[in-house]
């Protein structure tokens, strides 16, 4: 889900051309049969949900809806299937203006195109079926619960586990513990369950079943149990909670209990990581924080190496040289030429070199660069040279002076790049002739602007020569002909990826990176990352491998493939909550990882806010414009977006992952969607004014994570307090312990936990002790409490 990716779906956007559905003389079979199909946007992150399925009624599939503006979107299965994938019949996604409430019904006319009707809620909707059975409603399972499930949490391989099932009223036959072996393939669009065992579980006890299953191998499996009583039969299942990015609902926990379904693929399992025995992660990991630049818009430290638009080109057109430092960066349809991410302002390495002291001061420790390799680009994913820094950032000398510099500091550098694609302005694929054309001693896949079966990278992309279209003949990731897809399965490519001594993955380690950030990982295959995996701890064992992963990432953190991930769905979940949303509602995402993640990957996971990807902090917590480039924020407003911020700096501190900072939300740079989350950092000298109190509050939060182990490598308890507005849970190392409690009301907030003892607030240095085993004590608004056991 790279820059490119947003773009595409930006630009897809299209006034709508649908026709109105005329009504149909009579009802007829589903056209797609069972097929389940989705209404999939922004409005659910893409995904495959439930809550947007489309039901057929008659002679149409029909959805009620509840959302408000111009969406766009497409309607399709969970595969993407082409045959079962609709947008706007002109291209693209469709477009509809939602008001509320409202019914959305699909239909084909003769040829087959699409017809969409859009309005009033006419229909009454897919009706599940109320449990009134006692003995159903009576059944109790909770994977957190050591009665019902022990161990806990992710496990080794080779280890046995076991299900226990309660049941307090009479009228249960038989329980069923129903174990799968999970199927999941690139970005969610394959996801199957393989039957493992059907357990008749045994009654150990009044009212308790109990079964037993010892999992050999490594993966990640799914359960459930499946109940029959006098009065039917049931499946005990996960819940209906929606995890961020995450195709598959239910945050685990309690589970409830549905009649069992026709159809086997509608039970929502409950999800175990089996992990490799001798999953390691490096040693350093758990005591990072990282500091995230987007390398062309941090600092100029060398004008000499500044983007010429006389001298270089975008593809096939020109670049634009912003004047001044302190500008929004142009967005196609408000400021420049049209194109997209062929704007430049001249960050580089050497300005990094020159702000590595500021960076140490404030608390990094590494430093996380997206890609700074040739491109043509402003943000590098379209990798142009691999083995070669562009020019515009300096020389392949300059990276490891960074590299050097930053380790005179205590600071790593971990570099970004996608071995998913290449630009299609590269010597590698070469569609624009910039790089030699046919005469280039070694001709791009595309050299001439056609298929080059003579080019020594023929074989790394994915060609169809039987198309007429230049655009048709080769595929581009998720279909962005910028971004030609790389063929994973290519020998070719995997020796100049990893396996060569002078590969990519390689040179660049021995250059003095201290690991890699993967770009858009599930779109690459499993064996191609644990052979890559491998050759990085060959080259350099002590180095940390990121995958960026958006939804659950438990079958990339089993100790073959990535030692920790871009931890989305806690950067949506913190935000959400500093925003003023239901900690209640919230919160099970984070339980989620807390059972899922084995605790190394889960400690050396990269728990972001803002990204190039995303709208930064500030824009989610009310503040439409950077505030840089727009000066006429309401002063009140951008005040209390700056403590929800701190709030959300504090969560980070307080749980396990690494705290990162996006280079600018330190000093008060917002910014909403692409490109404006990629503005520059307000640099005094450059005309900017950055909030240096802010910068200061920044520095004493993250001075706490640095100073205190147990919030670096402490386990992470289930919550001890939990409302719509306080969150309470304990980190444990050794023999330290610390409480961390947040409020996201503006008021103060009284609070009471189970625990015992004499605690410190960490910041204030405030003293509190329990009475008993209850202590009670004020949470402040907007912020919270680290507190430290004396």
């Amino acid at each position: 889900m790279k820059a490119k990716l947003l773009t595409w779906m930006a630009t897809a956007l299209l006034a709508s051309a649908v026709s109105a559905a005329p009504p149909a003389p009579g009802c007829t079979e589903a056209p797609h049969g069972e097929a389940p199909l989705y209404l999939r946007g922004g409005m659910n992150n893409w995904a495959a949900d439930d809550d947007f399925e489309f039901a057929w009624q008659c002679n149409a599939y029909l959805l009620n809806t509840e959302l408000q503006g111009r969406l766009a979107f497409k309607i399709a299965d969970p595969e993407w299937s082409p045959q079962r994938t609709f947008g706007n019949p002109q291209g693209g996604n469709f477009e509809l203006l939602f008001e509320g409430e409202q019914t959305l019904a699909l239909r084909f006319d003769a040829s087959g195109k699409p017809l969409l009707e859009l309005g009033p809620r006419r229909f009454a909707g897919l009706q599940r079926s109320a449990v009134t059975d006692p003995a159903a409603l009576g059944l109790r399972f909770d994977s957190r619960r050591l009665q019902h499930k022990q161990p806990f949490g992710a496990r080794p391989a080779g280890s046995s586990i076991q299900f226990s099932v309660g049941a307090s009223a009479p009228g249960v036959k038989a329980v069923f513990l129903v174990l799968e072996r999970r199927e999941l393939i690139g970005n969610q669009e394959v996801l199957r369950y393989h039957p493992l065992e059907r357990q008749a579980m045994a009654p150990t006890a009044p009212g308790m079943w109990t079964g037993r299953h010892h999992f050999k191998d490594a993966g990640i499996y799914g359960y459930w149990f499946e109940v029959h009583t006098e009065q039917g039969v049931y499946a005990l299942q996960n819940n209906r909670d929606s995890v961020y990015w995450t195709r598959e609902k239910g945050s685990m926990g309690a589970a409830v209990v549905e009649p069992l379904p026709r159809d086997a693929s509608r039970v929502r399992r409950f999800r175990q990581t089996i992990h490799l025995p001798q999953l390691q992660v490096p040693e350093w990991s758990a005591d990072v924080v990282y500091y995230y630049i987007f390398p062309e818009r941090f600092r100029n430290g060398d004008r000499r190496n500044d983007p010429d638009p006389r001298r270089q080109r975008y593809q096939d057109q020109g670049i634009e040289r912003h004047t001044r430092w302190i500008a929004d960066p142009h967005k196609p349809g408000l400021s420049g030429d049209g194109l997209y991410n062929n704007d430049f302002f001249g960050g580089d390495l050497a300005g990094i070199i020159e702000k590595l002291d500021e960076i140490k001061a404030l608390g990094a420790n590494t430093l996380y660069l997206t890609p700074i390799f040739q491109a043509a680009s402003n943000h590098k994913y379209d990798a142009g040279d691999f083995h070669r820094i562009d020019p515009a950032f300096g020389r392949n000398a300059d990276y490891e002076r960074l590299t050097r510099e930053a380790a005179k500091r205590g600071l790593r550098v971990i570099p970004d790049t996608s071995l998913n694609h290449v630009g299609s302005d590269s010597p590698y694929f070469d569609r624009f002739g910039n790089f030699g054309g046919l005469k280039a001693s070694k001709p791009g896949a595309f050299a001439g602007g056609k298929p080059n079966p003579a080019s020594p990278y023929f074989d790394w992309f994915l060609f169809d020569t039987r198309q007429a279209k230049p655009d048709d003949q080769y595929q581009g990731w998720v279909g962005v002909k910028d971004l030609p897809e790389l063929n994973k399965n290519s020998p070719s490519w995997r020796t100049f990826a990893y396996r060569d001594r002078d590969s990519v993955t390689r040179r660049w380690l021995r250059a003095g990176s201290s690991g890699w950030r993967m770009d858009v990982a599930p779109w690459v295959p499993d064996d191609f990352w644990r052979e890559w995996r491998a050759a990085v701890k060959e080259e350099k064992p002590d180095a940390l491998t990121l995958a960026e992963t958006w939804f659950d990432a438990s079958k990339f953190l089993l100790g073959d493939q990535f030692d920790g991930t871009m931890n989305y769905i806690f950067r949506n979940a913190v935000l959400d909550y500093a925003a003023g949303g239901s900690a209640r509602q919230i919160y099970p995402n984070l339980e989620l990882l807390r059972e899922a993640y084995p605790l190394p990957a889960l400690l050396a996971s990269m728990n972001l806010l803002s990204t190039h990807d995303a709208p930064r902090a500030l824009h989610r917590f009310g503040i439409e414009h950077n505030p840089h480039t727009h000066p006429g924020v309401d002063a009140k407003q951008l005040q209390e977006a700056k403590q929800r911020l701190l709030l959300a700096l504090l969560f980070q501190v307080g749980f396990p992952g690494a705290p990162t900072v996006y280079y600018g939300d330190e000093v008060g740079v917002g910014g909403g969607d692409d490109p404006f989350n990629r503005a520059t950092y307000p640099w005094a000298d450059q005309g900017g004014k950055p909030d240096l109190q802010l910068r200061e509050r920044f520095r004493q939060l993250l001075a706490l994570r640095n100073q205190h182990e147990v919030l670096r490598r402490g386990s992470l308890s289930a919550p001890l307090l939990l409302s719509d507005a306080l969150i309470g849970f304990e980190r444990v190392y050794e023999r330290r312990r610390a409480l961390v409690l947040l409020n996201n009301q503006r008021e103060t907030l009284p609070a009471e936990l189970a625990v015992s003892g004499r605690w410190r607030d960490a910041l204030s240095g405030e003293r509190f002790e329990a009475q008993g085993d209850r202590l009670a004590l004020a949470v402040p608004g907007l912020f919270g409490r680290i507190l430290l056991a004396e």
